[in-house]
């Protein structure tokens, strides 16, 4: 394995690892690796942006252990990339770092690295994100490799010890668990990482200028300004039979406590036809990056890491290697294009600005929240046909068909 970083990367936030990733994850022997990192939150609450009252709500624990016998994690990234990292060197893997790749040899197949260096293989699999080489050998044409979406996040993260000293905030950390203030074009979400000594949070909001002119020296005054007057309510003191009312924002307050954040854009993976030429091959962000609004890029990336896997493990000889790539393509380009997809219309029901659309998404979701039955929800983690297609999901088995049904 061939890396750029000199090292395992420790910078990042907040990401999230649901049950269709966990359980894939676990059949790895990642388990033990990820144990001192993950959370595993107890709930997800969607709050109304101007209130902060909850609008829609999922009960994690038990209910997806239960329903898809894996469970659902966050974890700060770099944790993930050091679980996975020890694992890899556990397992034997040789991972040879400060590593970049400049180009790909597709008759070979081979690599040439920035120092010169040509390697060979069999096959090579080229996960190099968003900004990858290797997507350069599969599509040649002029279109941009990405598509702009409008939109862009403030990530951060604050230490809980000061969440824990203002007793309006700590609320917040009496139990694990996500809550997402949603609202016009804008989103917050927010939950506890670094086994509950970080609190994360991702900041949303629409922004199509040029990235490359983005001063980040005032990223936190233009946070501020983009989230003021959210979760703005009343409380009510009272001390010798007087009652004071005092106005404030407990999201302000939190965001108040962000001593640095980074404006990342959001942006989407223009979709391909293929992701393999000859046996060069593109997954992960390289192949398909998604808006964040289902919480599944990176559960993406294991996915595919999992399926070609089991493909390669069905074939006896190199020779059939062209075989192996092929299913797995048919499968992966359907399943990454239909989460592409479900991301960016996660993303619109999000951002609904107060009105009909609005009123009617909240009453959609209102059932959940009074433990009431419900046949549907704009809630991905709580409508029934999503959570099966999601979360239900096995990237594995989806390939073991997919080879019986090639060989009929």
């Amino acid at each position: 394995m061939l890396a750029k970083a000199d090292h395992v990367p420790q910078v990042g936030a907040g990401i999230q690892i649901p049950s269709n990733s966990t359980r894939l994850l676990s059949r790895l022997g990642l388990d033990p690796y990820l144990k001192e990192y993950v959370t595993e939150p107890e709930s997800i609450s969607f709050r109304r942006w101007q209130s902060g009252d909850v609008i829609g709500l999922t009960t994690l624990i038990p209910n997806f252990r239960e329903q898809f016998g894996a469970p659902y994690y966050v974890i700060h990234r770099a944790n993930f990339l050091s679980a996975l990292h020890k694992r890899a060197l556990d397992l034997g893997v040789t991972v040879k770092a400060a590593s970049r790749v400049l180009g790909y040899n597709i008759e070979g197949p081979g690599i040439v690295l920035a120092n010169g260096e040509t390697a060979s293989a069999d096959l090579v699999v080229a996960a190099d994100g968003v900004k990858s080489v290797a997507r350069g050998t599969l599509d040649e044409s002029d279109k941009p490799a990405f598509e702009k979406t409008g939109f862009a996040a403030y990530r951060a993260t604050v230490d809980v010890e000061r969440i824990k000293e203002d007793p309006g905030l700590s609320w917040l950390l009496e139990k694990p668990a996500l809550n997402i203030w949603i609202g016009n074009q804008r989103h917050v979400m927010t939950y506890t990482i670094g086994a509950g000594k970080s609190f994360n949070m991702v900041l949303s909001h629409p922004d199509d200028s040029d990235p490359s002119t983005w001063d980040q020296k005032n990223t936190l005054s233009d946070m501020r300004r983009e989230f003021h007057g959210w979760d703005s309510r009343y409380e009510s003191m009272g001390f010798l039979a007087i009652v004071f009312s005092l106005m404030f924002s407990r999201l302000e307050k939190i965001i108040g406590l962000i001593e640095k954040t980074i404006k990342w854009p959001l942006i989407s993976g223009a979709p391909l036809p293929r992701w393999v030429n000859g046996k060069v091959l593109i997954l992960g962000d390289a192949a398909h990056a998604m808006l964040p609004y289902m919480s599944q890029g990176a559960a993406m990336a294991v996915e595919d890491g999992a399926a070609l896997a089991r493909s390669l493990s069905k074939i006896e000889d190199v020779a059939d290697i062209p075989n192996a790539l092929h299913i797995f393509e048919q499968v992966r380009i359907k399943r990454a294009g239909m989460m592409q997809e479900a991301s960016l219309l996660n993303g619109k029901l999000w951002h609904f600005a107060d009105g009909p659309l609005q009123e009617a998404r909240d009453a959609a979701m209102k059932p959940e929240t009074m433990g009431l039955p419900f046949s549907h929800s704009p809630n991905q983690w709580s409508d029934p046909a999503t959570q099966i297609w999601c979360y239900g999901y096995d990237a594995e088995q989806e390939i073991d068909r997919a080879w019986t049904k090639s060989e009929l």
